[in-house]
This record gives C-alpha cells, structure tokens and sequence, in this order.
C-alpha cells in the first residue's frame, strides 16, 4: 500500500468539504462513503480485507461506502490509519464526517417523518437531477400546500391537526430545493389518473393544476403526463424517483415507495434497471404542448364543477 494515498479524494476537485454544495449530512455521508470506497479501490483491496481492521463484515464495509448506514467516528479513525491516508486529506475526511453527523435542517420534524423518507428529504438537496414517475398523486416537491393536505388527511384519516400540519410544513419546506442559486434538474412523468382522480374538493384540484402548469414553465423542471391510451402495460404500479449527482460520491440511487417502506436501489445492475424504466417511460410520455393541454381542459373542468357547487 502506498504511503503517500490517493492523488485526489472524491471531493478534492470542488473545493472545502464543509461548502454549501456538501451542506447536508445526507450528502457528505454519501460523498465520505465515496472517498472509502476510492482509498480502498486505490489500495487494491477487496470488501471482506477492509472490513478485518473494522472488525466487522464485508456488508458493513459495504453499506459504508454506499452511504446507507451512519459512519462511526472510530471506524473512520481506524480506516485512516490502515490507508496511511496523509494528514490533509485525513482532515478533510474527519470533515465530512463531522459534518455527516451534524442534525439536518428537517430533524426539527423527525416526530412526522418516516425513517424510510429521511434519507431522500437529506438526498434531495444535493441532488444535480431528479426523475420521478408517480402514478396516484402529484409528486411531493410540487403540491400546493392545500393539496398535500388533502393528501395527508386522507392517507391517515386519525391523525390530529397538529400532526397533519406538521407534515404539510415538512413537504411544503421540501420544495425550497426547486428555489435554490442551483436547483436540481426536475423531470416528472404524471400517470393520466392523477390528473382525473380528485384529491380534496373541485377547487384544490383546479388550483394544484394549475400550480403544476406554471412551475412545469420553469427551466428546471420538466413535465409530461403518461396518457391512458399509451402507458397501459409500460409504465409500473408504484412510484420511482431517480436522484443523480454531480462530481463527488456515487452518482445515483433510486428511491422505490411502497405503503409504509420504500426501497434505496444503490447497486449498477439494478440502477440500470430503473434508469431504463424511467426512460421508457418518458418515452411513452406526452411531450409538453400535450401535457399542458391536457392540465388546461382539466383545470376548466375543475373550475366549472367548482363554479356550479359554489
């Protein structure tokens, strides 16, 4: 093993660690896991070699580097002195760490959030893209704040008031990603359904679509609508979302939700999978000239059926 490490960690080419591109704990426990993953790779050894000194299993080692489980201060330590990392990028590595550890803007909300959902709140703010295919409700970074209401209530009808606007605040203050100097790349495919299945009454559904049609006019996100006719036997039962990054760290994960879990896809077989999923689905997608269309009939017809119960 060479004494002097790598040439250049992960990070190295976009500067301080502790920069504001690596501001969630989210992304720096990703971008860390990265860099073991590089020391390791450079030094020629294998998962079950690296995990000897860590006196655990190739599977820690492994959800380590893939940035699925939280890095402890004395396996880094210990990872450190068994690379001979040099004393510089040990330090910018003991940063990530630190600021891997650090309490996410969203903890102020634990009490309401899923544990299974943590990780892609913390993943969306330093995310270059998201693609998204959702088949039942609008996707989250785009609802009005009536609508995820809405959404909310009827998903746990027992829950409190108190609960249900904590949860509304959470997806509401998700959405200030899409405002950011340099916000993610959005391309959201809609199933049909969402379009006709009402959520609350008339005039949340009316005001949501509309709200879809003017944020889908920004040049950062991308909409189309999977009509009837054309997504039947293409497109899944469940809702995808597809997060790549920029330099540093992997370079994407997926994100499948079912009822009360969801699932991280980090592995390149199975990414390859759902990458090509989403792109036959764009591919079956209404281009934007339909897509607006299809939003402006069903806003009108929102608005009249509005109208007429008022």
């Amino acid at each position: 093993m060479s004494a002097s490490g790598p040439s250049r960690l992960p990070f190295a080419a976009s500067g301080d660690p502790s920069s504001p591109r690596w501001g969630t704990p989210e992304a720096a426990q990703r971008v860390l896991g990265e860099s073991l993953r590089q020391l390791r790779r450079e030094a020629g050894l294998t998962l079950r070699e690296v995990a000897e000194p860590l006196r655990g299993s190739a599977a820690k080692v492994s959800r380590l580097e893939r940035g699925a489980s939280s890095p402890k201060e004395r396996d880094i330590e210990d990872l450190i002195v068994f690379f001979r990392v040099p004393d510089e990028k040990a330090r910018e590595i003991r940063a990530l760490l630190r600021q891997s550890r650090e309490s996410p803007w969203w903890s102020q909300f634990s009490d309401v959030t899923p544990n299974y959902l943590r990780r892609l709140i913390g993943l969306e703010g330093s995310a270059a893209g998201i693609h998204a295919y959702e088949n039942h409700v609008v996707p989250g970074l785009l609802q009005t704040e009536e609508y995820a209401r809405a959404v909310i209530r009827a998903a746990l009808p027992h829950a409190d008031a108190m609960t249900v606007e904590r949860k509304v605040e959470l997806r509401v203050s998700r959405q200030k990603v899409l405002v950011a100097p340099q916000p993610p790349m959005v391309r959201a495919l809609l199933d049909e359904a969402i379009l006709r299945r009402p959520v609350g009454d008339y005039g949340v559904m009316w005001r949501q679509l509309t709200h879809l049609r003017e944020v889908a006019r920004r040049p950062s996100v991308r909409l189309r609508v999977v009509e009837f006719e054309r997504g039947a036997g293409r497109v899944p039962h469940y809702p995808v979302t597809r997060l790549h990054f920029g330099d540093g760290g992997p370079s994407e994960l997926v994100y499948v939700e079912h009822l009360d879990s969801a699932t991280y896809v980090t592995r390149p077989a199975e990414l390859e999978r759902y990458r090509g999923l989403l792109e036959e689905i764009n591919e079956v997608a209404s281009r934007w000239e339909r897509t607006e269309a299809l939003l402006s009939e069903a806003i009108e017809e929102y608005r009249r059926k509005d109208d007429r119960r008022g």
